[in-house]
């Protein structure tokens, strides 16, 4: 009989520090939910399992157990604790039978970093890899894209502290590392931690 294998992150203890700090988040639950988002069966689903209201576009909410980023007119990221996950994705499809909907635990298949840094620091990281206009008075709190980084696929968002949550596939986890840990340099080599 084979063993189960526990869930790891996709870099495990991946951190990096010049102007700004990145570190990889550990084990975050994400689910993508498709469907009707002006429908209110979703939505009283949404908020059944995160606590958030529905996000307007490009926007991010937050609850008591999660938050619900729009990701465009019918996808919506729910993160939410990782060993909540499956269950998350239970209730949900429970609550959407019978609608034209589909809630997917894609947990490990995603990372999470966090940039943080002094002042703008992590809005300038970002700012060199996204084309984003991301000044403080155009990026607020509670905006999310989803965009480019680089070469991949990404997204990201404003945390009340001023740090930025990325999100990308965990198939390219190394390459986004260590490219934000290079756009957060100070010029030279950043430094890993």
């Amino acid at each position: 009989m084979s063993e189960a294998v526990k869930a790891t992150s996709a870099l495990e203890g991946f951190a990096a520090r010049g102007f700004a700090t990145v570190t990889e988040s550990g084990l975050t639950g994400m689910i993508t939910l498709r469907g009707d988002l002006a429908d209110k069966t979703l939505a009283k689903a949404v908020k059944a399992a995160t606590g958030a209201a529905m996000p307007e576009q490009r926007k991010i909410t937050t609850g008591k157990s999660g938050k619900v980023a729009w990701m465009s007119s019918d996808e919506l990221l729910l993160v939410v604790d990782h060993a909540q996950a499956p269950a998350v994705v239970e209730a949900l499809t429970l609550a959407l039978k019978g609608q034209h909907a589909l809630a997917a635990n894609v947990s490990d298949a995603r990372v999470m970093f966090e940039v943080s840094g002094e002042g703008n620091a992590a809005r300038e990281t970002l700012a060199k890899l996204a084309p984003v206009d991301l000044s403080p008075e155009v990026f607020t709190l509670g905006d999310v894209r989803r965009t480019r980084l680089a070469q991949v696929a990404g997204a990201f968002w404003v945390e009340d502290d001023g740090s930025f949550r990325v999100v990308a596939f965990r198939s390219v986890a190394q390459y986004v590392g260590d490219l934000l840990a290079q756009a957060g340099s100070t010029g030279s080599e950043p430094k890993y931690f």
